[in-house]
């Protein structure tokens, strides 16, 4: 259910077509709410027919020129309802934990590999979200919309550093000699 939502919030920050929002999910939403082009179009089809967006009228028509999408009082109020409503959290699934639960009765081989380059990418990660922070959150940006989005960041930020902790520790674990 949070695809479509994740698609009003991008569509009120600033009304796209579908490959715009395509490309905005690459750069931004997509660091915590992946979609692929294709789940992105089916949405906007599904909420358009909703009512909950439209397709701005434009001025001259040109071939082959992409719709732009804009938010409807009706998606605007489902998108002020979801955010408003109590959700739990979801339980943790990471296919990496269950691989290190079975190599304790298959065996380690090939799986401090996978570690390093996890823990590579996690570094990665956590160097894009700290560039983004220097160069969208300087000092004195500090209205609530600008508060809301850094926390977001700072969500991705400490994830990506548990993340590399959690690694480097665990290749420790592995590295020692066993009792």
């Amino acid at each position: 259910m949070s695809l479509p939502h994740a698609i009003l919030t991008a569509l009120l920050e600033k009304p796209s077509s579908g490959l715009e929002l395509t490309r905005r999910f690459d750069k931004s939403i997509g660091y915590f709410w992946s979609a692929t082009h294709q789940q992105i179009y089916r949405e906007l089809g599904k909420l358009e027919r909703e009512g909950a967006i439209r397709a701005l009228e434009r001025q001259q028509a040109t071939r082959g020129q992409k719709k732009e999408y804009e938010v409807l009082p009706a998606g605007r109020a489902e998108l002020a309802r979801w955010t408003a409503a109590s959700q739990d959290p979801k339980p943790l699934r990471d296919t990496l934990l269950l691989r290190l639960r079975a190599a304790a009765v298959v065996g380690t081989d090939g799986i401090e590999a996978d570690l390093r380059r996890h823990l590579t990418l996690h570094r990665r990660q956590l160097a894009e979200y700290e560039e983004i922070e220097k160069r969208d959150f300087p000092p004195g940006r500090d209205a609530v919309e600008d508060r809301l989005r850094h926390v977001v960041l700072r969500a991705g930020i400490d994830l990506e550093t548990f993340w590399t902790q959690w690694l480097e520790r665990t290749l420790e674990e592995l590295g020692r000699p066993d009792a």
